[in-house]
């Protein structure tokens, strides 16, 4: 069975994406690489930051005076987590009526469904 993790707040989510994009990180680095339209602080992303920390989903070592994070889990055991809870909560965990809500909200290219399909056919094979 996977592991469930806590939850995860927009803002932590966006932050631990900036931290797996590149590795490891200061909190002023991870500030810089936000959009130039986030007005988020630098206290705010030290914040968020202890947060995803304290849930454990990161981690931080000193260098020098300065904290450097680093993810402690990565994006696809994330995603299985979330992804998972989301299906249960609201479908009873079946993706399928997942999957019809999208193609049917036009949320799915037929370049997504020809995609799904060699993915399916390759994990049979």
């Amino acid at each position: 069975m996977t592991q469930r993790l806590r939850s995860l707040s927009p803002s932590e989510t966006e932050i631990l994406r900036l931290l797996w994009d590149v590795g490891s990180g200061t909190v002023q680095a991870i500030a810089d690489r936000l959009p130039t339209d986030r007005k988020i602080v630098y206290a705010t992303v030290q914040t968020l930051l202890r947060r995803l920390e304290s849930k454990g989903y990161v981690r931080h070592r000193l260098v020098g005076k300065a904290h450097v994070f680093e993810p402690l889990e990565g994006k696809d055991k994330v995603i299985q987590s979330a992804v998972g809870s989301f299906l249960q909560r609201l479908f009873g965990g079946d993706a399928v009526p997942l999957v019809m809500h999208l193609a049917r909200h036009r949320k799915l290219t037929l370049e997504d469904v020809e995609r799904l399909k060699k993915m399916i056919e390759e994990e049979q094979a």
